[in-house]
C-alpha cells in the first residue's frame, strides 16, 4: 500500500512537472498577445489552457498523453486563428467583434449600447473607473473588444500638457533604465542607454559611494542622472 502511494504521489509530481513545462513552452509560442487578453478569444483560450493543463496534472486515472496532444493542438489552432486574423479584416470582425462607440460627440449612443449589452448604470461604472462621475465630461467613449472603456474627454475637462503650459517639451535623452542590482552592473542595460561602467563609478564617486557592493539599486534617470538606493541602510540619492 505503501509502495502505491508512493509511485502515485511521485506519478502526480511527474505530470504535474510535465504539463507545466508545456505551459510555459506554449505560452511562448503564443506570444504576448495571448497573456495580454486583447480580446475575448484570447480571455476564452487562456481559460482553457489552464483547464486542459489542470486536468493533466490532477487527474492521475486519464491518458496522460491525451491531454499534452489537446494542449498542443489548441496551441495550433490559437496559432491559426491569430495567423487568419491577421489576413483578414473581416474574419477578425468575426472573431474578435470590433469596438462600438457608445457616447459620440458627448450623446449616449443608444443603440450602440444595446448591441454591446450594456446599460446605463455599467457605462457610468466604467467611466467612474477612469475617475470620471460626470456624463458631461465625455466627447467619445469606445468600448473595445477586451471589454474596456476608451475615453476621450471634452477640450474643457482635459488635462493641461507640458505643451500647453509652454513647459520643456524636448524628447529626454534617456529611458529610466536599471542599470546596478544588487551590487552588480548590468552590462546590458548599460549598453542599451549607451553608457559605460567609468561613468557608472564616477556618478558614485560624487555621492561618495566608494564600492560597487553597497549599492543595492541604481537607476538611470530621463535626464542622465542617477538614483542609486544604497544597501541595509534604505538611504536614497540622486545625483
Amino acid at each position: 500500500m505503501q509502495n502505491f502511494t508512493e509511485i502515485h504521489f511521485f506519478e502526480m509530481i511527474l505530470r504535474t512537472t510535465i504539463a507545466f513545462i508545456a505551459i510555459l513552452i506554449l505560452a511562448r509560442v503564443i506570444g504576448k498577445k495571448q497573456i495580454s487578453q486583447f480580446t475575448f478569444f484570447h480571455y476564452a483560450t487562456g481559460i482553457t489552457f489552464g483547464s486542459i493543463a489542470a486536468e493533466i496534472s490532477s487527474k492521475a486515472d486519464g491518458a496522460y498523453w491525451d491531454g499534452i496532444t489537446g494542449l498542443v493542438w489548441w496551441t495550433v489552432l490559437t496559432m491559426f486563428v491569430s495567423y487568419i486574423t491577421l489576413r483578414s479584416k473581416k474574419i477578425r470582425v468575426l472573431i474578435d467583434d470590433k469596438p462600438m462607440i457608445l457616447i459620440k460627440n458627448g450623446v449616449i449612443m443608444d443603440t450602440a449600447l444595446k448591441k454591446s449589452r450594456l446599460h446605463e448604470d455599467e457605462l457610468t461604472m466604467l467611466l467612474r473607473e477612469q475617475s470620471i462621475f460626470s456624463l458631461d465630461e465625455v466627447h467619445y467613449a469606445i468600448f473595445e473588444t477586451n471589454g474596456e472603456l476608451s475615453v476621450l474627454k471634452k477640450p474643457a475637462y482635459s488635462s493641461a500638457t507640458k505643451e500647453d503650459a509652454k513647459a520643456d517639451v524636448s524628447i529626454p535623452p534617456y529611458v529610466p533604465t536599471e542599470i546596478i542590482s544588487n551590487g552588480k552592473i548590468i552590462s546590458e542595460s548599460l549598453k542599451e542607454v549607451g553608457l559605460t561602467e567609468e561613468w557608472v563609478m564616477t556618478k558614485l564617486r560624487k555621492k561618495k559611494v566608494q564600492k560597487l557592493e553597497d549599492v543595492y539599486f541604481a537607476q538611470v534617470l530621463e535626464n542622465g542622472s542617477l538614483y542609486i538606493s544604497l544597501r541595509n541602510d534604505g538611504g536614497k540619492t540622486s545625483n
